[in-house]
């Protein structure tokens, strides 16, 4: 008979407020074990994991993680054996399915979606000595009939890149995330129940035990993305103590969204090993002074890279200008806690832009300003956004052909 975890506290909730007062040892022992289950904090020896880690995989088979996007937008997978013919090309790896009504993708009574792959890297959690590789695939959501599903953002993504080859836009995408302890309360480096002594500012690319919490986790995170083959392009600390930061790109097209998107799951599976909580949370914390957390996303097609791009960013900036309300729809839930007009942010209710200035919707750095070509940076999406959307909609708006009206940069003596 199965027993939620929920009904099973609950259960001896009930029967501890009949027992004798007296708390017994071995039932107290007990219970916590129980509890430990479901917080997430059992105990993990690590000579007994590396005893099953020592194990040789055997000669002709790999392992496929396959990795898809939920309802919520979080990553799930699962694990099949393939032969190593397979994972040669993307094309080679088979279809495979999933139950989508427990994941909020299908009903119960037709939950089958198939996951399509679409990208595959190494698999940094288990590495092998022989040659052959272990893999990690990333997949898109179908239905049996070949449709979409609603929470594939990744095929409209695809449209909007579609047709616009020529274009070779680069995307770099910032991640910004917060570490918990696994109270999913207190940031790292934080009192329990308080607030540190310092405000924000001696943390940011800090060093030192008082300053710096979480080195650690990105590090790791780091290697693993490295290894994976993802374009992991630098980490640093950032403003608010227990908030991290890592970069990925620049990647071309929809190998943006892709890679962004198992970066947050070799992420997600680097916090199980140092059972650390994280949130993409845009404001984690809203009491107090301090930073929220975005993914600010860099831009350039090649003409924004060529003599002159610097008008060609202008006029795209202007265009995103005019559908500024569109964008903040699609760039992440609770975003208006974050884009406040403060701690380095536009108000959302305002699209601004200007030359090094972080109080912008949108920046152009110092670089391209003097070299008249380059790159803009979009800070207005939420660290928690999907960035197949965030990709997708920038896209889908600077290649329309439309005539907007010019926006005054915030700074208008160096735009």
């Amino acid at each position: 008979m199965k027993l939620s975890s929920a009904l099973f506290l609950a259960s001896i909730a009930t029967a501890s407020a009949f027992a004798p007062s007296p708390v017994n040892p071995r039932t107290a022992s007990s219970l916590n074990v129980v509890l430990n289950k479901v917080t997430g904090q059992s105990p993990l020896d690590p000579s007994v994991i590396d005893k099953y880690d020592k194990l040789s995989f055997p000669d002709g088979k790999i392992l496929a993680e396959y990795v898809w996007v939920d309802a919520e937008g979080n990553t799930r997978s699962k694990t099949r054996t393939l032969t190593p013919d397979k994972a040669e090309a993307v094309e080679n790896l088979p279809k495979w399915n999933f139950d989508g009504s427990s994941t909020g993708q299908a009903p119960g009574d037709d939950s089958e979606v198939i996951l399509r792959p679409c990208a595959i890297y190494k698999d940094p959690f288990r590495p092998r000595a022989d040659g052959l590789a272990n893999i990690l695939v990333m997949c898109d959501t179908w239905t049996p009939s070949g449709e979409a599903l609603e929470t594939n953002s990744r095929a409209y993504a695809v449209k909007t890149f579609e047709g616009h080859e020529d274009e070779v836009v680069w995307f770099g995408m910032e991640q910004e995330f917060t570490l918990f302890n696994l109270d999913e309360r207190t940031p790292l480096g934080w009192p329990q129940g308080g607030m540190p002594s310092r405000p924000q500012g001696p943390y940011y690319c800090s060093v030192g035990p008082e300053n710096s919490f979480g080195r650690h986790v990105t590090d790791a995170l780091y290697k693993a993305c490295l290894y994976a083959g993802l374009e992991i392009s630098g980490t640093n600390g950032e403003v608010m103590p227990g908030q991290q930061e890592y970069q990925v790109g620049p990647c071309v097209g929809i190998d943006a969204g892709d890679q962004l998107m198992m970066s947050r799951y070799i992420l997600q599976r680097v916090c199980e090993d140092f059972q650390v909580y994280c949130t993409l949370h845009p404001k984690p914390i809203v009491e107090g002074d301090w930073n929220g957390a975005g993914m600010h996303t860099n831009v350039s097609t090649k003409a924004m890279r060529e003599d002159g791009g610097i008008e060609v960013i202008k006029t795209a900036i202007y265009k995103l200008g005019a559908k500024h309300s569109e964008h903040i729809a699609m760039y992440g839930t609770g975003n208006e806690l974050r884009l406040t007009g403060k701690f380095e942010t536009a108000s959302m209710d305002e699209f601004t832009f200007g030359v090094a200035n972080r109080g912008a919707s949108v920046r152009i750095g110092r670089d391209t300003e003097a070299d008249g070509k380059g790159y803009f940076e979009d800070r207005r999406p939420s660290s928690n956004c999907d960035p197949y959307l965030v990709s997708g909609k920038i896209m889908d708006t600077i290649m329309e052909d439309v005539d907007v009206p010019v926006i005054t940069p915030l700074n208008k003596d160096e735009a």
